[in-house]
């Protein structure tokens, strides 16, 4: 007979040590990620350089890189670590490090969150990170696919996910949340 998994309430997850590697909480349950990939690091950190530089040029808000927890709800326990989010200090009030210092967690909807595609990501497991994104008021979405070399840009509305636009080699992404932004695909690659 099996036994079930006991499920990990929002109060064990706060109490629980900081871990070294990537998971996130559906459900309850904790799931763990197995390690990128380098290509797949490389993309994160030329995302990450260009944001923040672009972030902090325009004093913004904040960029951050993964493993950063994201509550999506508290019963049951679910929490999300995309690669990379935005906080606007506009909508979230985080303009910098001060702001930051002693949470464990984030629980304002970033503005916008990045996903770079894994070799075992699903499109169910795609599709239900867009829709946690979306219930929690993430408002865009960049589906970056090392295997295609293409940034899709979605805007996450509480009735819909659209796409604004597939962006591939020789193009430049274009951000409605970011909108001064034009970041050149093959920077993202190179």
């Amino acid at each position: 007979m099996a036994v079930a998994a006991q499920k990990l309430t929002y109060e064990e997850y706060l109490a629980m040590p900081e871990m070294k590697r990537r998971y996130e909480i559906i459900d309850g349950e904790l799931r763990m990620s197995p390690a990128p990939i380098p290509f797949h690091q490389w993309i994160v950190g030329n995302l990450y350089r260009a944001l923040h530089g672009f972030v902090a040029l325009n004093r913004l808000g904040i960029v951050l890189l993964a493993p950063v927890d994201i509550i999506i709800r508290r019963d049951p326990l679910r929490t999300r670590q995309p690669d990379i989010l935005y906080l606007s200090a506009e909508r979230s009030g985080i303009a910098g490090g001060a702001q930051l210092q002693g949470l464990q967690l984030l629980q304002h909807a970033p503005d916008l969150v990045i996903e770079v595609l894994s070799p075992t990501n699903s499109r169910r497991e795609t599709a239900d990170k867009l829709e946690d994104y979306r219930a929690i008021g993430v408002r865009e979405c960049w589906i970056v696919s090392p295997e295609a070399q293409t940034v899709e840009v979605l805007r996450l509305s509480p009735e819909e996910i659209h796409t604004l636009g597939i962006f591939g080699t020789g193009m430049t992404v274009r951000s409605e949340v970011l909108a001064e932004l034009a970041l050149p695909v093959d920077q993202i690659f190179a």
